[in-house]
């Protein structure tokens, strides 16, 4: 950042310091104040003589008067609408403070017009003038700045705006009134300061900074004689600040008197009748003109708006005498009635009057579009048509054009506001200058530096003062209408644009510009048709451009700026990093020979910004993202409002924002980008080149923000403008791919959350169009690979084919194999195809499949060392591949590693990161797994915290929360077996029931949560033999049999709750309907890993032995009474061998069903395989006398 030093550093060579002017060291905007060349200087402001008497006299009695009171006002702010005369009134105000000899300092703020649209120069500006008008605060303000310089800064760098406006203007102010001396510039009234415009100042946040300093300061200095008079309009940022007791309002609208607006059309018609023969001579025969009537009439239709009311007087009195539509002011004044208060009524109604004219359209849009004004026969030459039918079309549009009497003046727009109609299709319509123009005025430039070199090769080895107009401007400006227009442009059109390129070259050869412009549309063609024969040629052009502008050739910022944008071009679709370092090299050279305030600063700004972004994409350095987004900041904030290049600006901050907000997860960078892209979006209407960047830059941060905040808003709002995107980007769009990618994402994000099949199918085909657009080896085709196999992943898990899950993996292998180390995306693709091969191992119980998952996560993790922001998810998803490992394996090393991985994935989702409820989860179902192994009741209890914590995080409605309840059910359920409290029991039951409501029929976990609770009913009667929840168990089951097979565990319980209703109501169905369950539940299971269904099968044998039991007590089947004789003795030699201390019972009950068998049969070997059993019961200490039936 560049600061202010005193000229020449005089003091370093023995001046005096006092001898310099302070204007010399204040530096202050000279054409700021009220006595500037207003001709030159706008707005051209003066109140009409006989005009705002009454408003004008009370401001000037409020500004002379002393403070008297605490409770005065030393602040008057008047706000009004556009036109309403506000900066007339200012002007008034200052003169007459003048012509009383009252001290009176000002500062017009002014849009567009260099730094009086900025804040930073306002305290050296008013204590400049404050010094003329008070001498003795002169010394004051030169020993502030000398003690301390940086409240001379330039720019934002250094000081507060408060600490300057204290330092140089209110504390001089007061230690000169407080010296008890005679101020003879104060005898006739306090020291007035006119603020005009506030609301054309561009820095919204420093406009507040300086009011808040204000009133402070009056509140600490209640009687000081000192008055503020503001305008502006009204505007947030003001009015919240201004609208409080200590501030006089005036609303300018309770001024504007008809009288005013009378008075005003008297005195310009009185001039206008005289100056128009056709009027004198209608007056002659008619009388007066207008009539009173229709003066009366005019006076209500203009409202108040003494600019609508100059311009619909122009409109009335416009010329007569050349090229118009043959009307007469007398003919137009009715129409003038008819015409809407607001300008674009007006405008409409002017340009309507020559659109019928030939080449009206071009004229006009070339007017609006040119980037630096030109004449008649310049506008004319650009175009390639003659002078007179320029005129011809502007002759009647004097009233909102200002077309000058010669030749050497440039035409120009009346007001700034007609540029922005012009480029608003859905404001101006039929007279819209559509973008497309651009084209057109990029090959005219071309043309014209063509036939003037044809006139004279060496004309552009001249200064630029000896080339003429159009050929000067064709020179500097055709690559601003090359940019603008780029995306509009035909094969044919970059054609002719190279040809004309290579023609001008061939005529001077050695000439940087022409070199540039061939290398720019070298560059653009192949943007828009990937070429790379042109992006290789863009490089070596620019490079041919710099060597003839050496260092500290004047020019040789630009040629580093366009060589370095070429070079990242060609880094984006190759990855070659020697060029992306070179990129931010250029770039920074070129940044050090723009200093502030150099126009183009913000453009080397904006561009090392993007190399150092990239750089960061590439590398991860976070001290590359930070720099990017400081200079991105530095670019915008010299880019105020309506610079043409702010909307890029707003996109570039959004963007780098957005990146760190993944890095930070801080929601304060993420609303800010929102924020940003709004802002960029509202800047770029309709038809505007960059709309549909900015609209694919909003639905990236809104998508962003549904992810943190899960909010469904927007996700739909994201959809809905990355359709807007995809319209503006047709087929032969070169980015419509990136367009059909985002919308493409967008709704596989949608149907993950809703399960709407249309938007899956929909995100498939999206995707299948964006691949085929990206033919290997285009740089994006691994990007389109990845996320056709996200879709057909999911529709393989929605219930797809095999064909779905076998496709997915085929793209993620092809995507994998295209990045190559050190790609920064290729951690991203390992992850997704190990994700599948899970997906496939879990149904085909391929090991290889599950090793190939684990080898591709931890590859994934090597390349996502911290702190990279998707660490945690790929510590997860190896936790997982590992926890399915252990399952076939039964390695307790597996599940420990995993175990490791999701503690260490928690730590890094701390709050409030978005999946910090997800890694909580997972740990909790892991540790209780290991639990089940090790019996340690320390990971139970841990898992329960872990459980809580995830269910905290997703509170109603958050469309996980029935997920957390059911896994917090699973925990209370496994320390309820362990410990036998009721109160696990209760919880787990009251979890169940809340995560049912949460689950409506379509749900897919509604079936294992109807399952779940069924199972803890059927515990809680166990202990409470309450029949209630055994019916309701019972139920549950049955529902859950609807959606398909149950699982092992729901078979158990469900034959295990009919069994206990047999014992309740002695129903022989139940007990028929239970057997067939218990034995299904028993069969072996199609699963990789029979051994986690031990714990389901000692239960599911010991209710089918108690079943088949019961059924031989009530029929004497001795089938049945055989199988329980069978399953009895598995249960024992299997599951309860010897030690184990459920073994009596069963050696009890297993004896039990021997002596039946005797009974009714009469084997021996019943008998001594009794007696045997009676003997290991006796040897066994402690024994028990019960059996287990």
């Amino acid at each position: 950042m560049i600061t202010y030093h005193v000229e020449g550093n005089l003091h370093q060579h023995g001046s005096n310091a006092s001898e310099i002017t302070l204007p010399s060291i204040l530096r202050p905007i000279t054409d700021a104040s009220h006595t500037r060349d207003r001709k030159r200087s706008p707005p051209d402001s003066a109140c009409f003589p006989g005009t705002r008497l009454h408003l004008v006299r009370n401001i000037n009695n409020w500004a002379r008067n002393n403070i008297t009171t605490h409770s005065e006002p030393h602040i008057r702010w008047m706000h009004g609408y556009v036109g309403s005369g506000k900066s007339s009134i200012s002007q008034e105000v200052c003169d007459t403070s003048e012509r009383e000899e009252r001290p009176v300092i000002s500062f017009f703020f002014f849009r567009n017009a260099g730094n009086r649209s900025k804040i930073w120069r306002l305290g050296a500006t008013l204590s400049s003038q404050m010094a003329v008008v008070i001498p003795e605060t002169e010394p004051f303000i030169r020993a502030a700045v000398q003690a301390n310089p940086a409240l001379l800064a330039l720019d934002e760098g250094g000081l507060s705006l408060r600490a300057r406006m204290q330092g140089m203007l209110y504390a001089p102010f007061k230690a000169v009134v407080g010296r008890k001396e005679t101020v003879r510039a104060l005898a006739r009234g306090p020291l007035l300061i006119v603020l005009d415009g506030l609301d054309e100042c561009d820095t919204k946040d420093e406009v507040q900074e300086l009011i808040e300093g204000m009133l402070t300061f009056f509140t600490d200095n209640p009687f000081i004689p000192l008055r503020i008079f503001i305008t502006s309009r009204v505007e947030e940022h003001i009015q919240s600040c201004l609208n409080v007791p200590a501030v006089q309002l005036d609303n300018l609208v309770d001024h504007c008197s008809d009288d005013d607006i009378a008075t005003f059309l008297d005195i310009l018609f009185k001039d206008g009748c005289r100056r128009n023969s056709v009027v004198r001579a209608y007056v002659q025969q008619y009388g007066e003109w207008p009539t009173q009537s229709d003066r009366h009439k005019l006076v209500g239709h203009i409202g108040g708006s003494f600019i609508f009311a100059s311009a619909i007087f122009k409109f009335i009195m416009g010329s007569t005498t050349e090229g118009n539509d043959g009307t007469t002011p007398i003919d137009r004044l009715p129409r003038a009635l008819k015409m809407n208060p607001g300008l674009d009524g007006l405008y409409t109604q002017t340009l309507a009057r020559s659109k019928h004219f030939p080449r009206f359209s071009e004229i006009i849009s070339t007017i609006t579009l040119l980037q630096a004004p030109l004449p008649t026969s310049g506008i004319a030459e650009i175009l390639g048509i003659r002078t007179y039918e320029v005129v011809n079309v502007l002759t009647n549009l004097q009233a909102i054009i200002q077309v000058p009497g010669t030749d050497d003046i440039p035409v120009t727009l009346c007001h700034t506001s007609l540029r922005d109609f012009l480029t608003n299709p859905s404001r101006s319509i039929d007279f819209f200058a559509h973008p497309s123009h651009h084209v057109r005025l990029t090959l005219r430039c071309f043309e014209c530096q063509l036939n003037h070199l044809r006139r004279d090769p060496e004309l552009f080895a001249r200064s630029r003062e000896q080339i003429p107009t159009v050929a000067r401007y064709a020179l500097e400006h055709s690559y601003h209408h090359l940019y603008q227009g780029h995306s509009f442009f035909k094969p044919s059109e970059f054609d002719s644009a190279i040809r004309l390129c290579h023609e001008g070259l061939a005529l001077q050869p050695a000439t940087p510009e022409l070199i540039e412009n061939l290398a720019m549309v070298a560059r653009w063609r192949a943007l828009n048709d990937g070429s790379p024969m042109y992006r290789d040629e863009a490089v070596s052009l620019c490079r041919t451009a710099l060597k003839l502008r050496p260092p500290f050739h004047p020019s040789r910022s630009d040629s580093l700026h366009l060589l370095g944008n070429a070079l990242l071009d060609r880094y984006r679709h190759t990855g070659t990093m020697a060029d992306l370092e070179e990129v931010i090299f250029l770039h920074r050279e070129a940044l050090g020979l723009r200093p502030s305030p150099h126009p183009d600063r913000s453009h080397s700004l904006s561009s090392l910004g993007d190399g150092l972004l990239d750089r960061h994409n590439r590398t991860q350095i976070v001290t590359d993202l930070e720099e990017a987004i400081s200079v991105y900041r530095e670019s915008l904030e010299l880019r105020p409002l309506h610079h043409p290049d702010r909307s890029p600006g707003l996109n570039n901050l959004g963007i780098a924002l957005v990146e760190r907000h993944r890095l930070t997860r801080s929601v304060v960078d993420l609303e800010e980008t929102i924020s940003l892209h709004r802002e960029a979006l509202e800047l770029e209407p309709l038809l505007h080149p960059y709309r549909s960047f900015s609209l694919i830059n909003l639905g990236n941060a809104l998508k962003d923000r549904h992810h943190c905040m899960k909010t469904m808003v927007d996700l739909e709002e994201a959809i809905s403008v990355y359709r807007e995107a995809l319209e503006l980007r047709p087929l032969s769009h070169p980015l419509r791919s990136v367009s059909l990618n985002a919308l493409g994402t967008a709704l596989f994000n949608r149907h993950w959350l809703t399960r709407t099949t249309a938007d899956l199918e929909e995100s498939i085909s999206l995707h299948r169009e964006a691949l085929e657009l990206r033919p290997f080896p285009d740089i994006d085709r691994s990007s389109s690979l990845n996320n056709l196999g996200n879709a057909l992943a999911d529709r393989h898990r929605c219930g797809g084919s095999m064909a779905d899950l076998d496709e997915a993996i085929s793209m993620y292998c092809e995507a994998i194999n295209l990045q190559p180390l050190p790609h920064p995306n290729r951690s991203l693709y390992l992850n997704n195809h190990g994700i599948a091969l899970v997906d496939r191992h879990r149904l085909t119980q391929t090991i290889a499949d599950l090793e190939k998952a684990i080898s591709s996560h931890r590859e994934a993790l090597e390349l996502r060392p911290l702190p990279h922001p998707d660490r945690s998810s790929s510590l997860h998803n190896l936790g997982t591949a590992l926890v399915d490992f252990h399952y076939y394996t039964e390695a307790m090393a597996d599940l420990e590693e995993a175990i490791s991985m999701y503690r260490e994935a928690l730590r890094l989702r701390p709050l409030p990161h978005p999946d910090r409820a997800f890694s909580l989860n997972n740990l909790g179902i892991t540790l209780i797994a290991r639990h089940r192994l090790t019996q340690t009741i320390a990971d139970l209890e841990d898992a329960i915290s872990l459980h809580r914590e995830a269910l905290d995080l997703r509170p109603s409605p958050h469309p996980d929360r029935s997920s957390s309840l059911n896994n917090l059910g699973i925990a209370f359920v496994n320390r309820h077996h362990r410990t036998g409290t009721i109160a696990d029991l209760e919880e787990a039951i009251s979890a169940y029931r809340e995560s049912l409501k949460l689950q409506p029929f379509s749900h897919p976990d509604r079936p294992p949560t109807l399952n779940n609770l069924a199972i803890a009913l059927v515990n809680r009667h166990w202990l409470t033999r309450t029949p209630d929840d055994l019916e309701e168990a019972i139920s549950l089951h049955r529902e859950a049999f609807k959606f398909g097979p149950l699982p092992v565990a729901s078979l158990t319980s469900l034959g295990t709750a009919l069994l206990y209703r047999y014992h309740c109501t002695g129903i022989m169905a139940d007990l028929e309907a239970a057997v067939p369950l218990l034995r299904e539940a028993l069969e072996p299971v199609a699963s990789p890993y029979p051994h986690c269904f031990e714990e389901f099968t000692t239960t599911t044998l010991e209710s089918l032995i108690k079943s088949l039991h019961a059924l031989y007590n009530g029929s004497h089947t001795l089938s049945h009474l055989h199988e329980a004789i069978h399953h009895c003795k598995g249960l024992l030699d299997a599951h309860y061998t010897i030690g184990h201390q459920r073994r009596v019972q069963w050696l009890r009950c297993l004896a039990s069903l021997l002596r039946k068998r005797f009974d009714a049969m009469g084997r021996a070997e019943d008998l001594a395989t009794i007696g045997t059993l009676a003997e290991e019961i006796n040897r066994t200490p402690d024994s028990s006398t019960e059996s287990a039936m």
